[in-house]
C-alpha cells in the first residue's frame, strides 16, 4: 500500500468514526430484547375466543431479553410497547454501529501504523 492510500484510509477511517460518534448522540432510550404481540384464548369453554381464531383476547405485548444470563419475559402495556419498540431498534442500531466502529479503529491502525514484512 503506498502512502497516499494509506493517508486517505485513515482519513475515512477517522471521518467513518465520526459519523459513528454523531449518530450515538441521537439515542434517547435503549433496551435490548423483543417484543411480541399476542393474542390468546381463555379458559372459557362457551367464549367467543374458542369460536373464531380472529376473536381472540388481545392484543397483550410480551417484552422479551436476557437479563443475567437467562431469558426473561415481562408483559407490558400498549403505552410501554409504544417505547420499547423504537428503544428495541436503537439498541440494534447501536449494536451495529459499534461493530462498524471497531471495524472502522482496525483500519486506523493498520493504516497509521502498518505491519512491517
Amino acid at each position: 500500500m503506498t502512502k497516499r492510500t494509506t493517508q486517505d484510509a485513515a482519513k475515512r477511517a477517522r471521518q467513518r468514526i465520526a459519523a459513528i460518534r454523531r449518530a450515538l448522540a441521537d439515542f434517547e432510550f435503549l433496551c435490548s430484547g423483543t417484543l411480541l404481540t399476542r393474542y390468546t384464548t381463555c379458559g372459557k369453554p362457551n367464549c367467543r375466543c374458542h369460536q373464531d381464531p380472529a376473536d381472540r383476547h388481545g392484543p397483550y405485548y410480551d417484552w422479551g431479553r436476557m437479563r443475567s444470563g437467562k431469558l426473561s419475559h415481562r408483559w407490558v402495556t400498549a403505552e410501554q410497547a409504544e417505547q420499547l419498540r423504537p428503544a428495541i431498534a436503537n439498541y440494534r442500531r447501536l449494536k451495529k454501529l459499534l461493530r462498524d466502529w471497531e471495524i472502522q479503529t482496525e483500519r486506523l491502525i493498520d493504516a497509521e501504523h502498518p505491519r512491517q514484512p
